[in-house]
């Protein structure tokens, strides 16, 4: 049994480390990720796992873990800014206001599929222009959802979050342990 992560975030690999966890196989599946006209953030978070763990390739025995974070500004979605200009208008839009972070985690063993989806409540603090120009100019923004990574430069302009803060990151740690648990992989011991 080997697990294979089908992400290329370098964040869900560093997240799985902290508890122990190393894919023996990393796999990012090349699917398309537009939303459908209409599409929520949460079904479409939840379709964009599902979709992604589909869509690796792995033996039967195998254990393929996906997942997908999106920012929610109210119905909207915000992913991942194309460019500096669209990150601006994110975190101009994101700026003194609450968002959710929409999380979902896919596990896939052979014909069978665990899922679970994580809502993750954020302030973003009022930005000033230096703190919008300073934040664009570290690159952090750059594959973001949202455009902002809590977890390096943009963490100072975050004052509050109510949920899990792994989730915000790209993969709730508890629910993401429970899921390859209930798939057969050994969470806490040896694989």
């Amino acid at each position: 049994m080997k697990l294979i992560l089908g992400s290329g975030s370098p964040r869900r690999r560093e997240l799985l480390g902290q508890i122990g966890i190393t894919a023996d196989a990393v796999r990012p599946p090349d699917i398309d990720e537009t939303p459908a006209a209409g599409e929520l953030p949460r079904p479409y978070c939840v379709r964009m796992a599902r979709e992604k763990a589909a869509a690796v390739a792995a033996d039967d025995g195998d254990v393929v873990l996906s997942a997908d974070s999106t920012v929610a500004l109210g119905r909207r979605i915000l992913g991942k800014p194309a460019d500096a200009g669209e990150a601006e208008a994110f975190l101009r839009a994101l700026s003194g206001r609450r968002h959710r972070v929409v999380t979902a985690v896919a596990v896939r063993r052979g014909p069978r599929m665990w899922e679970r989806d994580v809502i993750t409540r954020v302030k973003m603090k009022p930005l000033s222009e230096d703190e919008i120009r300073g934040y664009l100019a570290t690159g952090d923004w750059q594959g973001k959802a949202g455009g902002y990574g809590i977890q390096g430069p943009a963490g100072a302009l975050v004052p509050w979050i109510s949920g899990s803060f792994t989730a915000v990151v790209g993969l709730p740690l508890a629910e993401t342990a429970q899921l390859l648990a209930s798939a057969g992989w050994p969470v806490w011991g040896p694989a």
